[in-house]
């Protein structure tokens, strides 16, 4: 299958490119910058943008033998100070220095910015300019404050641009990546939804043979997949163990099973609800709630997977963006939360690994749950996290704060739904506060619970902004929260944007 290399230098924006060459249908791959890349399909290379700049004491840079590979390559942004550094360009920090929008203006017939993207917008982000270009380069089209916006060398098979054509701020960014993917290193479009399901049962029939697999499944999107790819490849020698830990959403675990089971899952289900709200008593700190739910479930699971001793592998849902944050160029960064997913099962336990969708992007995972059957209720269900409606409840976790949250929570997305929001947002849902709030119902006195309100907007969780439900919508669900969720008398929603608030309010 042809694909597309992408050199990571850190950017924030690498993810997206790949993303956005992925859904022109030819494969993108991510690898660390100073890693040469496999030629095996290799049809062109892209360089990332980075937080350093060229003139840092040690920039990152790529092996000097990728511009001997005789591959197209196009430098983003950072990108184009390398190119710019190995042949004798000169670069330096802007006067002016440009953030945002700019109008960019052709200025030679070249093959990546043809006439119907000239005079279109393009998204900025650079405190740094090229000064001199290259021996053996020509400028190609520019901006206000940067005369060489994009530059080319048609012998070397090199072009580059100061600005980001993955962002979707840029109005064109998909047409220049497209020139760059069809006409500049004529690749073929292979990767498709259809293919991938064919060829990741076959993947797991040659790498499992007649053994038995096990998995967690959470209820999730990603976990759900991973077990109807596995049915369909392996059928009941998958066996997935679905742990209710008590902290899920109204009537989800049924709803869960029911799912899995009409697809032919062979599952696994477990209610250890009451540990684990029997180990969350007293807890009041969010980062100890997270850790207790993490190590009842890998006891629990544990415990479970002991009992299939022939199961030589475990299937995980472990998706593309955290194979690169693994082999990421950035530094170390500071823990906000710890993370959602449960991990770190029991060594003992003996399992190889498998990870069927290591090669995929979330939205790329939802695609291939609906070749693969799963319905669209399912599969666009709003993200929800591992730790559950423990971190939702804010301080200690009871089970009646559980049954109070659930019923404002399924008030909430009830009537997104109505209003043809849900797969408009990226998340919506309740939060119950720790405090009481005095009111007034049936001229009596009242001092009761609030319940907070959170929907956002958002391309991948990284950054959100609050999202500006309608009034009448927002009246509906304040006057449904009181009216029918007994002890709960004020209903307030939440308008920070992430950062510098979370999604989450633990």
């Amino acid at each position: 299958m042809d694909k597309i290399v992408i050199l990571d230098f850190g950017s924030q924006y690498t993810q997206l490119i790949a993303r956005k060459i992925r859904e022109l249908g030819v494969y993108a791959e991510i690898i660390p910058f100073n890693r040469e890349p496999d030629t095996n399909d290799t049809k062109g290379i892209i360089l990332s943008g980075s937080p350093s700049s060229i003139y840092d004491k040690n920039p990152p840079l790529p092996k000097k033998t990728i511009f001997e590979l005789n591959l197209p390559i196009l430098g983003i942004c950072y990108g184009m100070q390398v190119i710019a550094h190995f042949f004798g360009g000169e670069v330096t920090e802007a006067e002016k220095r440009e953030y945002g929008f700019a109008k960019i203006n052709v200025t030679k017939d070249n093959e990546l910015i043809d006439k119907e993207i000239d005079g279109s917008v393009v998204w900025m982000s650079h405190g740094d300019r090229l000064k001199k270009l290259p021996e053996g380069f020509d400028s190609i089209a520019r901006t206000e404050n940067s005369p060489f916006a994009a530059i080319e060398n048609k012998d070397k098979k090199i072009w580059a641009v100061q600005f980001h054509p993955e962002v979707h701020h840029t109005e064109k960014g998909k047409e220049i990546l497209s020139n760059f993917v069809f006409n500049i290193c004529k690749a073929k479009a292979q990767w498709n939804m259809g293919n991938l399901a064919e060829k990741l049962i076959e993947q797991i029939k040659s790498e499992v043979g007649d053994k038995l697999v096990i998995g967690a499944i959470s209820g999730g999107v990603d976990s759900s997949v991973v077990a109807v790819l596995m049915k369909s490849a392996i059928g009941d020698r998958f066996i997935g163990v679905f742990v209710n830990n008590g902290l899920l959403r109204k009537n989800e675990p049924a709803y869960v099973v029911d799912a899995l089971k009409k697809l032919g899952v062979n599952l696994r289900y477990a209610d250890a609800s009451t540990l684990f709200l029997q180990k969350l008593k007293g807890i009041t700190d969010p980062e100890e709630k997270r850790k207790i739910i993490g190590h009842t479930f890998i006891e629990v699971f544990g415990n479970i997977a002991k009992e299939y001793k022939d199961a030589e592998f475990l299937a995980q849902g472990t998706l593309y963006p955290d194979v690169i944050e693994s082999v990421s160029v950035k530094g170390p960064s500071a823990t906000i939360k710890s993370h959602h997913n449960v991990g770190g099962l029991p060594k003992d336990l003996n399992f190889k690994l498998i990870e069927p969708l290591r090669e995929l992007f979330k939205d790329e995972v939802r695609r291939l749950g609906k070749e693969l059957g799963l319905s669209d209720d399912y599969i666009n269900r709003h993200p929800f996290p591992g730790p559950g409606l423990a971190i939702r409840v804010i301080g200690e976790v009871t089970e009646e704060k559980l049954n109070v949250l659930r019923e404002a929570d399924e008030i909430v997305i009830d009537e997104i739904k109505k209003a043809n929001l849900y797969n408009k947002v990226w998340q919506a849902f309740a939060v119950l506060l720790p405090i009481n709030s005095v009111g007034v119902m049936g001229d009596k006195r009242t001092y009761e619970n609030v319940v907070a309100v959170r929907v956002v907007n958002s391309v991948d969780g990284m950054t959100a902004d609050w999202t500006h439900l309608p009034y009448d919508v927002l009246n509906k669900i304040a006057n449904r929260i009181i009216n029918e969720v007994k002890s709960v008398n004020r209903v307030v929603y939440d308008i920070s944007s992430k950062p510098p608030a979370t999604i989450e309010w633990e």
